[in-house]
């Protein structure tokens, strides 16, 4: 006779296949193997009653605004930089600070970005705060250690993030988390088109992410007054001080630094990941790609889906990125799916961020139009102009920086979503530190899945057939691509 111990190891097994079988068949079959395959990744279940998706820059700005008023114990916010005229926002957490004796902020920006000359950078506009609250107010500011010697010291600072950037994007407020690619800016509030999805009651994903700046808040810079001391590899100015916490390692060399700690959270949160996961429930696997400290999520994630989706023969895959400069293991997987159709939405020239700026930057329009020609060659090249169509984005006085990926059918709403930080271009893959969420939907839950297809809509509604094959790129601009194109 077996043992009562072996009886209930048997019922527990069992249990558990039929858990697992019972979440696959929750989800549309396009994507039912996918959680098999992406169990090397921490994951996340949510509600799909707490998830609000929203749709114009202004709704990101006011939901931002009335979760830093709401919050009681901590907000903790991750951005590129705060701009030079967000003193509401700056207001706004003073009276968060006031009114709630107890609350911590922890912020977390991009240092080259964040001090550049002038005199409301966002440094500047944050050492208030931080010397008026100095055990509750805390911004911390990561610096890529590619650009480093000589180079540091020539390159000038309006192109040092030509090197590398702090890009997640995270604004939280206790156990709520608003996930973006925008940054706080004032055109990101008013006419510069993102993505935004806000996630309320979510105590674990909302753990994770201020456990993400906190990781990454060890191995960056520290805002202080100048006044406070500081130790070696730190930086003084006349207005402030930045101070390098770990003087036994040099900024320069964080690279083994960064990926132990950042693979340590992934493992943590991997460990934590409930053995069951409610079939009912959204389902959430964080992606960080960090190609400079060798941290290749969604890299690896992306390959799994097109592999997957290529082998069942089918899925609508929609595209969309501000600043299409393809990364060349995502063309890849394009143009070898042949089973697999997609469309694609870039910005418009106009309708890019860097459109009609000075000097060398004022080409960097152009330049995407030239890599777009080069991607859309390589599409005629591989026999994929029937699947692959790509669209332009523009909206008179509006800006485009919108980016992510949706997977649908020709009859169906999307089942899964990749929102976040991602440009899903070279230098997203490479340079810039990102976060983002591979999301799928259950198959039921059409709700959800309609607002997801609205928001694809949204976005085609001011997109139209790509122009770029009839543009001129000049010599000069295809010979700055030539060199810096991984930089685009």
């Amino acid at each position: 006779m077996l043992s009562r111990a072996v009886q209930l190891s048997g019922r527990v097994r069992t249990l558990q296949r039929c858990c697992a079988l019972r979440f696959a068949s929750s989800l549309h079959p396009l994507v039912r193997g996918l959680p098999a395959k992406l169990q090397q990744q921490p994951k996340f279940s949510v509600s799909p009653k707490k998830i609000q998706i929203l749709a114009k820059p202004t709704q990101f700005y006011s939901q931002l605004l009335e979760m830093i008023r709401h919050a009681q114990a901590r907000i903790f916010i991750s951005s590129l930089y705060l701009g030079s005229s967000e003193s509401e926002l700056v207001s706004a957490l003073k009276e968060a600070l006031i009114r709630r004796p107890e609350l911590q902020v922890h912020m977390l920006f991009d240092l080259n970005r964040s001090t550049r000359p002038g005199s409301r950078s966002t440094a500047k506009l944050l050492l208030p705060l931080r010397a008026q609250f100095p055990d509750r107010f805390h911004v911390s500011l990561f610096r890529s250690p590619s650009l480093r010697g000589i180079l540091a010291a020539l390159v000038p600072p309006r192109f040092n993030e030509g090197w590398g950037t702090w890009h997640a994007k995270i604004y939280g407020v206790d156990d709520q988390v608003l996930i973006s690619g925008a940054n706080l800016n004032e055109s990101y509030f008013t006419d510069r088109q993102d993505r935004y999805l806000h996630f309320a009651d979510q105590r674990r994903l909302a753990q994770y992410c201020f456990d993400f700046i906190k990781t990454v808040s060890q191995f960056s810079f520290k805002l202080e007054p100048p006044e406070s001391t500081t130790g070696p590899h730190s930086v003084r100015t006349d207005a402030y001080n930045i101070l390098w916490p770990t003087p036994e390692i040099h900024p320069h060399h964080i690279h083994d630094t960064a990926e132990r700690a950042l693979s340590n959270l992934q493992t943590t949160y991997l460990k934590t990941t409930p053995e069951h996961l409610d079939p009912q429930q959204v389902t959430m696997f964080p992606l960080i790609q960090a190609g400079q400290f060798n941290i290749r999520d969604e890299e690896k994630a992306l390959k799994i889906l097109f592999e997957h989706l290529n082998e069942l023969g089918g899925g609508l895959v929609d595209l969309t990125s501000g600043y299409f400069g393809l990364y060349k293991e995502y063309q890849d997987l394009i143009l070898q799916s042949a089973n697999v159709d997609c469309r694609i939405v870039a910005s418009a020239p106009r309708a890019n961020g860097f459109y009609g700026s000075r000097g060398i930057s004022g080409r960097i329009p152009e330049g995407y139009t030239f890599l777009e020609q080069r991607f859309m060659n390589a599409v005629q090249r591989a026999g994929r102009a029937g699947g692959v169509v790509l669209n332009e984005w523009e909206r008179e006085g509006w800006t485009y920086h919108a980016k992510g990926i949706w997977l649908s059918t020709l009859t169906e709403p999307p089942m899964l979503t990749l929102f976040g930080s991602t440009n899903l271009n070279s230098r997203s893959a490479h340079i810039d530190t990102e976060l983002s969420f591979l999301m799928l939907v259950p198959q039921d839950e059409i709700q959800l899945r309609k607002e997801l297809g609205a928001e694809v809509e949204a976005i085609r509604a001011y997109s139209g057939a790509w122009k770029g094959a009839e543009r001129s790129v000049r010599i000069g601009t295809k010979a700055l691509v030539g060199i810096v194109g991984g930089m685009l």
